[in-house]
């Protein structure tokens, strides 16, 4: 196949510093392309995009069922992407065909597989995605986007029905890569990853995930149609792109919930991790990180030292949203009950002027600002009271945030 550079849209924070809160939608028309974890439905105009960026997810409240099938009440879970046969069958209604069948995932192919759950307290929220063991000891490669918000992430291991809370020890959100550690894990199965030589046109591959977040792992069969692919994935609140490259392209029904499984080749091999698929066509061509790309982030993630991308552990948290820049420091469009900027005082309308004596003149200012500290860090606000016009200060300990 020829490559071909692919746009996607993945969810992003809406101007929040240091967590996802608010969800971007984004309406279209035609055939969409995103990141295959879980997936939003917007609909506007009788057209319809999904976003298959985030895990499969739920949400309640004023977020929640905005544009879903159930959103009249403000509840419901938000519909799912291309839609998956029963196991064994194909479904070309649920938008695969023929040659693109699923069957519940064998013995052997669930070895070291693990389907991944996360809460999303700061939106309320919940999602399910996949992952892998690497360790006997607990060492766990998904995507990024699996995680991406969550304030708490559990991990079962569907073979043996066994649960354990996961705490992140680090991720690279350029490259969709992130690194989970089970608490108190031991003798855990892991896969097996390739080692002659990866993925060519033209072999067989199995992805093995968590379709539509159902906790059951479903294998989805197919055939490497190209190596190192390019796409493009713009966040749906502010447009900037990231690209993604040395990709894996394969034909098979991969779905929501599917993201951070491993592709495995005709020896059960782990030759990729599932990050993305074509949405709305009648044909699944789905993508996947090498693996090797993916375990030279992973030895990073390990070695503890951050990079421009590579983020160990969680965020620094001040719980504020941001507003609309006025030039004059960042607004503060909203804050977080129980979080330090609560306890700080801070309200909606004041503007954050300076951090630690620096000046503040921008969201993005700030953004950077709070990015150089670690949760427990204290460090001293300055802004501007929109009541009054008096100017504020006071000592801040940063919490720790939800996966950035």
């Amino acid at each position: 196949a020829p490559k071909r550079p692919l746009t996607v849209r993945r969810g992003a924070a809406a101007g929040v510093v240091g967590a996802a809160l608010a969800v971007g939608l984004v309406a279209g028309g035609g055939t969409g392309w995103a990141i295959a974890a879980g997936t939003q439905d917007a609909t506007t105009g009788g057209s319809s995009v999904t976003e298959a960026d985030w895990p499969q997810r739920s949400w309640s409240g004023p977020d929640g069922g905005t544009d879903g099938t159930d959103g009249s009440d403000g509840t419901g879970q938000l519909p799912g992407g291309p839609g998956r046969g029963a196991p064994g069958t194909s479904d070309d209604s649920a938008g695969t065909t023929s040659a693109q069948t699923t069957t519940a995932a064998t013995a052997e192919q669930q070895v070291g597989v693990v389907t991944v759950a996360t809460t999303l307290g700061y939106s309320g929220g919940s999602s399910a995605g996949t992952g892998m063991v690497l360790t006997t000891d607990g060492l766990v490669l998904t995507n990024h986007h699996v995680v991406e918000g969550a304030t708490a992430i559990s991990v079962t291991v569907e073979s043996t029905g066994e649960t354990y809370e996961a705490t992140v020890v680090g991720t690279d959100a350029s490259a969709d890569v992130a690194l989970l550690r089970l608490t108190d894990a031991q003798g855990l199965a892991t896969v097996t990853l390739d080692d002659d030589g990866g993925a060519d046109v033209g072999d067989t591959v199995t992805a093995v995930g968590n379709a539509e977040g159902g906790g059951m792992l479903v294998a989805a069969a197919g055939e490497v149609t190209g190596t190192d692919e390019t796409m493009t994935a713009a966040t749906s609140s502010n447009g900037e792109a990231e690209t993604l490259s040395g990709l894996i392209e394969f034909s098979a029904a991969v779905v929501s919930g599917d993201s951070g499984g491993p592709v495995l080749d005709d020896e059960g091999e782990v030759v990729g991790i599932t990050t993305a698929a074509s949405v709305g066509g009648t044909t699944t061509v789905a993508y996947a990180i090498d693996i090797v790309d993916a375990v030279a982030i992973v030895q990073q993630i390990e070695s503890g030292v951050e990079t421009n991308t590579v983020q160990i552990g969680y965020p620094a948290f001040l719980g504020i949203g941001l507003g609309v820049d006025s030039g004059a420091g960042a607004v503060v469009e909203g804050v977080i009950d129980g979080t330090p900027a609560a306890s700080a005082g801070l309200t909606a309308g004041d503007v954050v002027t300076g951090v630690d004596g620096t000046p503040v003149t921008s969201s993005t200012g700030l953004s950077a600002l709070l990015g150089g500290h670690e949760p427990g860090d204290t460090v001293t606000l300055t802004w501007t009271d929109a009541e009054t016009g008096a100017t504020q200060q006071a000592a801040v300990t940063l919490a720790q945030g939800p996966v950035g």
